[in-house]
This record gives structure tokens, C-alpha cells and sequence, in this order.
């Protein structure tokens, strides 16, 4: 039986049509990615946090997610990551998408409009109840956190 791809339903701003749709820069690659819509070029200086529109807004079917992250490049290249990475756009969000980034490079960074900054995955998502009791079952680690495995 062939099973049809799930859809990603997108509608541009009307200040974002010269825009390039998100896209893979590779046939294998799992992620789109997004793109500046800013009028006039932003300088991040060391440490500060900026919210840049890409100018798309997306519907999703039920059960997923839009998770968005950094890019490796800029990561690597500027220290500018995603600084709620992954952030999550749900299904029923239909609002413009905006990245959040935070400059952790050692020098100001700059971005102008059409700026891949970072990139979109879809994922599923499991929809599980929450059931509250008194006690959670047993395991070896129990309540073990930070460390607690070892190095």
C-alpha cells in the first residue's frame, strides 16, 4: 500500500513574498531551513537575544510538531544559536513564525533579510494522558539525577 507523505501546509506574509520558501539544502537533509524577514539589517552584539520573523506562518496535522534549531555554521562560525533550542511550533499554532536567537560569539554578529538562521525539523508527536498516582513504580537508578551514572 502507498502511503502519501504528511503535508506541511505554509502561507506567506504579504512582506515576505521575495522571500525563499524553507527548503533542504540536500536531498538527505532533516531539516528546513528559514529564512530573515527584517527591513534593515540587525547587529546582535555579544550576549544579546534577538526575535527575527521569517515571515511564514504553517498548519500541521495533529500529532506533530515543528521543532526549530540552530544552524551548525552559525553555531560553530558566530556562537548564534537557538536560545530555546528546540523551540516547538504546535499544530494548531497559526501565528508568524519567529526565531529566537542569542549571539554567544566573541564578536557582533549581523544579519540581513533573507539570512538562513536557523532550521525547521518536523517530528511526531505522542499524545499521552497524564494519570496521577500515589506512588511511581521502582527502578534501580529510582531517583538518582545529575551525575549519577557516572562519567
Amino acid at each position: 500500500m502507498l502511503s502519501l507523505p504528511k503535508q506541511c501546509l505554509l502561507e506567506r506574509t504579504s512582506d515576505a513574498i521575495d522571500l525563499p520558501l524553507p527548503k533542504r539544502q540536500t536531498r538527505s537533509a532533516a531539516g528546513v531551513d528559514l529564512y530573515a524577514k527584517i527591513s534593515e539589517p540587525v547587529i546582535m552584539e555579544k550576549g544579546e537575544c534577538v526575535l527575527i520573523p521569517t515571515g511564514i506562518k504553517i498548519a500541521l496535522p495533529f500529532g506533530y510538531e515543528a521543532q526549530i534549531r540552530s544552524r551548525s555554521g552559525l553555531a560553530l562560525n558566530h556562537g548564534v544559536v537557538v536560545l530555546n533550542s528546540p523551540g516547538t511550533i504546535d499544530a494548531d499554532y497559526r501565528g508568524e513564525i519567529k526565531v529566537l536567537l542569542i549571539n554567544h560569539g566573541f564578536d557582533n554578529f549581523e544579519i540581513k533579510r533573507g539570512d538562513r538562521i536557523a532550521q525547521m525539523i518536523f517530528a511526531k508527536v505522542e499524545m499521552m494522558t497524564i494519570r496521577e498516582i500515589e506512588k511511581l513504580p521502582e527502578t534501580k537508578r529510582d531517583d538518582g539525577g545529575f551525575g549519577s551514572t557516572g562519567v
